[in-house]
């Protein structure tokens, strides 16, 4: 079947982001997508091999997506200013975005390459900004680990309305950012003393 002229991968993928977004990512199947594109769901195939194929290129999507926005939101900033802006552009995306972030954490295949690749690239954003403290790659990695779970955390349980009470999310958000940081530099401060003693 010959594609539909104007009919992309990436046309598609936007289409599902935004399916995924307002209905749900499990009211996204392949006869709805194509009823929102105004084409037959066999013209899908010759973008995608079926719905784990979509959901798994959704996936990458996403992350490649959120890679772009912690990149701009990060430029220009160094140390405790660098994280709190990659903290507050993350939880934007996520709250922009509900649908294609769950896609991105239920990739049908975890191990893919292409997936992983674009994982990857999306923790080293992370690792790049908390590497100006100067922890140690061991210390930094912890740091990044736990930098991670405090925004993932964060964001699914809002996304799950685990909080509440009537108390300020964003408030919230940035006090734990900024317990983090002040256990950052703590760590920091303790690696300097630690090298003055030994020199």
């Amino acid at each position: 079947m010959t594609p539909r002229p104007g009919l992309d991968l990436d046309t598609i993928l936007q289409a599902t982001t935004k399916m995924a977004d307002t209905q749900g990512l499990d009211e996204v199947t392949l006869a709805s997508l194509a009823k929102k594109l105004n084409i037959r769901p066999p013209s899908l195939y010759n973008h995608i091999n079926g719905l784990p194929a979509l959901r798994k290129k959704l996936a990458v999507y996403g992350y490649e997506q959120l890679h772009k926005v912690l990149i701009r939101a990060t430029v220009g900033h160094s140390k405790d200013n660098a994280v709190r802006a990659l903290g507050e552009a993350y939880m934007v995306f996520v709250r922009n975005h509900p649908g294609l972030y769950e896609a991105m954490l239920r990739s049908p295949d975890p191990e893919d390459l292409e997936l992983r690749h674009i994982q990857n690239e999306t923790v080293d954003t992370v690792i790049q900004v908390l590497n100006e403290y100067h922890l140690g790659e061991d210390q930094t990695i912890h740091a990044t680990r736990g930098l991670r779970s405090i925004l993932h955390g964060f964001a699914s349980l809002e996304q799950k309305r685990g909080f509440g009470l009537p108390l300020d999310l964003d408030i919230s958000l940035h006090t734990l950012i900024d317990i983090f940081l002040t256990g950052i530099n703590a760590i920091k401060q303790e690696n300097k003393k630690s090298e003055y003693v030994r020199g």
